[in-house]
């Protein structure tokens, strides 16, 4: 049957190149997410970390405005989202893991609107939003479902927000993978994403550049570790980023 019309079907199509097991992020990923974060002996660095070192210091320095309406995308067990309402952020958390979501409700307060499920077909994330904060969602997708993440930014993030970021960089011990994208959808790599994605720095400026969800990167450098007693989260072999929706509402004449 020929059924490819939209650039949703090719989307689909190409999620269909990889089997179920190596699905992450879609809600057909749920499951795995459920056993990953319901696994009191796998080592989990950020299950019970505090906030992202970087989300924490841009919010201290003022460098995001607000407070306002933020959009926590993969909360996991809602560290950061729990920061964000504690400085006054009205926030929505999404997360594919019910089971990270219910570890989640008993660390954020009851204004923090928590959901289930996937954040690019959710129709409760309306926006528009000052902030999304990506704590490690964009890293876990293949690389076709980049267009998916900035349809999203374009859709939910105001103009002049904020999209602050945290991301495996390339070159880093312990980071993601850093084959290229052609390797995940054929050869003796394709059908799995190697446990997430490494960036060069210069890659992800670039793809958040592009249109529609055209962003300018103001910072990007490596994630800074904490010392234990900050509270904080923060891995060297991870990038933080800070970047700007620069354009503007067009207004049509009266």
């Amino acid at each position: 049957m020929r059924h490819i019309r939209t650039t949703e079907d090719v989307l689909a199509l190409l999620d269909d190149l990889f089997p179920p097991a190596a699905d992450r992020w879609s809600e057909d990923g749920s499951a795995w997410w459920d056993a990953f974060y319901g696994d009191a002996g796998r080592e989990v660095p950020f299950r019970d970390a505090g906030p992202d070192e970087h989300l924490a210091a841009y919010l201290a320095a003022g460098r995001l405005g607000g407070p306002g309406r933020a959009l926590d995308l993969g909360c996991g067990t809602g560290r950061n989202a729990a920061h964000l309402a504690a400085q006054g952020w009205e926030v929505d958390a999404v997360d594919l893991s019910a089971t990270a979501l219910a570890t989640a409700r008993t660390r954020v307060p009851g204004t923090v609107r928590l959901h289930h499920g996937d954040a690019f077909t959710l129709p409760a994330l309306t926006g528009p939003y000052d902030l999304v904060h990506d704590g490690g969602c964009f890293h876990h997708l293949p690389p076709h479902r980049r267009l998916s993440h900035l349809a999203l930014l374009a859709r939910v993030l105001r103009p002049g927000g904020h999209l602050t970021l945290t991301c495996f960089a390339s070159g880093r011990p312990g980071s993601g993978s850093a084959l290229p994208d052609t390797a995940f959808y054929r050869g003796e790599h394709a059908g799995s994403l190697h446990g997430g994605l490494a960036y060069p720095a210069d890659a992800l400026r670039d793809i958040f550049a592009t249109a529609p969800a055209s962003l300018t990167c103001e910072e990007l450098r490596p994630m800074r570790v904490p010392a234990p007693d900050d509270g904080l989260f923060g891995m060297d072999c991870l990038w933080a980023g800070l970047f700007t929706r620069g354009d503007q509402p067009t207004f049509s004449p009266s």
